[in-house]
């Protein structure tokens, strides 16, 4: 493939790597990007359950107004795009709520 640019990722400088868990697993994210990227960038993208089908959901406007990457961070429902990553930070994706 014929690249018409100069390939400049060799000259982003990154933040210092931070570590979190999402759903029991160790993810890696850079300090001061959000939760999000940092899922993403690392292969996650089910979020959440959808309450009706139990379908897969994840991001879709990645600037928090759709809720679709609500995630449980420390108790609260917290859109994943919204909160900026940190070492120690434990989230949880959020299942089909049960019937009943």
């Amino acid at each position: 493939m014929i690249r018409l640019v100069p390939d400049h990722a060799t000259l982003i400088n990154r933040t210092a790597c931070v570590e979190f868990e999402f759903d029991g697993r160790v993810v890696t994210g850079h300090a001061g990007e959000t939760v999000l990227a940092a899922l993403m960038r690392a292969g996650i993208r089910h979020l959440r359950d959808a309450p009706t089908d139990g379908a897969p959901r994840g991001a879709f406007c990645c600037i928090g107004l759709c809720q679709e990457c609500l995630v449980q961070i420390d108790g609260a429902r917290i859109e994943s795009c919204r909160q900026i990553v940190s070492g120690g930070l434990t989230v949880q994706s959020l299942g089909r709520p049960a019937d009943g």
